[in-house]
């Protein structure tokens, strides 16, 4: 399982951006839904598989970008079966993600993932540097950048998309070069499978609900 644990930065110098982040996260399919769980902060449970790691890693990025928030990832069991409500859980994945979401505060991304057993710590750091990696190249980029690659996410080719800018298609090759928009799909693909590994070790029992 991967359980998300999700602080809200500045907030003492900030409005409370919480509702809003439920109201964003509120159509994601996930194990458990995000939930406040004290203050500023939220959680929610994904599961452990492929498709899984593809959500954590999209709420992650998309989170860091904003820079709002710190995000921490554990990684692990959860005490089955699990409650109704995220806040209710329990388990060697929630408290990965506790120390996850504290040395988040302190990261270069703003983001850690912990592994809660240690015999996997060694995967949960080299998803962890990648995603860093990953995320820190988002965050380079301009807003024009951020457009481009946005578009393109979406399923237009250049040429629409450069139509929908108001740009030619050489300008728009130009901004996804810089945004290393390339790298990316490359990028979140590796997070992913080092995500996957990760909780595929942790030798987790199918069959929890």
């Amino acid at each position: 399982m991967f359980v998300l644990t999700i602080d809200q930065r500045r907030s003492r110098r900030d409005v409370d951006r919480v509702e809003d982040l439920l109201a964003d996260m509120h159509h994601l399919q996930l194990r458990r839904p995000f939930e406040r769980t004290a203050g500023d902060e939220v959680q929610a449970v994904v599961d452990g598989t492929p498709a899984g790691a593809r959500t954590v890693v999209d709420i992650t990025l998309t989170l860091v970008r904003t820079g709002n928030w710190s995000v921490g990832i554990g990684v692990g069991s959860v005490e089955r079966p699990l409650p109704t409500s995220t806040r209710a859980g329990r388990g060697p994945a929630f408290e990965a993600a506790r120390d996850a979401v504290t040395r988040a505060k302190n990261a270069p991304a703003r983001l850690a993932i912990t592994a809660a057993d240690s015999r996997t710590t060694g995967r949960a750091l080299d998803a962890e540097t990648a995603l860093t990696l990953l995320a820190m190249l988002i965050l380079d980029r301009t807003e024009q950048g951020h457009q481009a690659c946005e578009l393109m996410d979406a399923g237009h080719t250049q040429t629409a998309a450069a139509d929908l800018l108001g740009i030619s298609k050489q300008a728009m090759s130009q901004r996804l070069s810089v945004a290393r928009w390339s790298i990316e799909a490359n990028g979140r693909t590796l997070v992913e499978h080092l995500l996957t590994d990760t909780s595929d070790a942790s030798n987790e029992q199918p069959g929890d609900t």
